[in-house]
């Protein structure tokens, strides 16, 4: 492949090797105007190369930027994007299988929001795939911290798509042009609202019942913090979704129903997941630090507290410095928290 001698040379293999290195590459090549050349695009995965709720990110950051790419194919590991003007409109943007399309959102939801207009976005695929935050996280925990920053979105989810068949549906208005704020979140304050959500689709309420009753068992939370929510969806499935709302924000936990794992196993992965949460000072939890990089980046400046970071976390803070000068500080905090700031470079 040919790319342009100012290209940005990225090995996808670096760090946790995965997706998120394409995504964020995508989106703020956008908003800086600065092309790059990836290899060895996720080369550390069972599957290397692009599958399809990544080719799809790739279209959709040509289509609202104008690029030029080379490489956008299934199963490529190289891709050389030009980025162009971003422009603000009406877009569908489908999967065609059960691929996450709440991540397709987060490769185009930065570039929309850095440019003056307003964008109604479509987005057909996977909702609730156990590879990906499920819808709730975006609309219930991820977009009022945008909120808080200035941003302006908004997303609804019309029809539920489970792993592995998909066809489910949201949409999003994102209104752009105006900068964001600084977010420096370091308490969460008391809890004001607990939530256990076990929703399924084409399969008996049981499984449901007997995820909220091992909920109940394990946390002791009351009756009426419990719902089974039945949906309609192209396809069987089960998610189990722990939320709780802080004074200062909120966090969601999920867990997906799998083939020869017990109802009871599903719980107990998530109880687990929210206890070393909740067993922490700190406000964001590990996949709640991950997403938050960019916008405090595109910011220029803030902070929080998460209660662990993961590989996936520390290769983003790579790729987003190559693209924009920051630069991020990783402490100590008591508890064995961390804090994360983020500073001009």
């Amino acid at each position: 492949m040919q790319a342009p001698k100012d290209a940005i040379v990225i090995d996808g293999s670096e760090g946790e090797g995965g997706g998120q290195i394409l995504r964020t590459s995508l989106a703020l090549s956008l908003i800086t105007g600065r092309p790059f050349h990836l290899v060895k695009l996720r080369a550390r995965r069972h599957k290397p190369g692009l599958l399809r709720q990544h080719l799809t990110a790739v279209r959709a950051a040509t289509s609202v930027g104008a690029a030029k790419v080379q490489g956008d194919a299934l199963g490529s590991q190289e891709l050389v994007f030009q980025p162009g003007p971003v422009k603000h409109g009406e877009y569908t943007f489908s999967v065609g299988s059960a691929g996450s399309v709440t991540l397709v959102l987060q490769t185009v939801i930065w570039p929309l929001l850095h440019a003056p207009g307003t964008s109604t976005l479509s987005f057909e695929g996977g909702t609730h795939n156990p590879m990906a935050p499920p819808f709730e996280f975006i609309a219930e925990v991820f977009l009022p911290l945008l909120h808080r920053m200035g941003a302006q979105v908004q997303a609804n989810l019309e029809r539920v798509g489970f792993y592995p068949a998909g066809g489910g549906r949201f949409t999003a208005k994102v209104t752009g042009g105006e900068p964001l704020k600084p977010l420096h979140w370091h308490e969460r304050g008391k809890v004001v609202r607990r939530q256990a959500r076990a929703i399924y689709a084409n399969l008996p309420k049981s499984i449901a019942d007997r995820e909220l009753r091992a909920v109940q068992n394990l946390l002791g939370w009351e009756r009426s913090e419990l719902r089974a929510i039945e949906v309609e969806s192209a396809g069987p499935g089960n998610a189990l979704l722990l939320s709780v709302e802080f004074e200062h924000g909120s966090e969601l936990f999920s867990a997906f129903g799998e083939k020869r794992i017990s109802a009871e196993q599903v719980a107990a992965r998530v109880v687990k997941e929210l206890g070393e949460h909740l067993g922490s000072a700190a406000p964001v939890g590990p996949h709640l630090a991950d997403q938050l990089l960019i916008p405090l980046a595109l910011a220029g400046s803030g902070s929080f507290l998460s209660h662990s970071l993961t590989q996936h976390t520390l290769t983003n803070m790579s790729i987003v410095r190559r693209f924009l000068a920051v630069e991020f500080e990783v402490t100590d905090a008591p508890d064995g928290a961390r804090r994360v700031s983020v500073r001009p470079g």
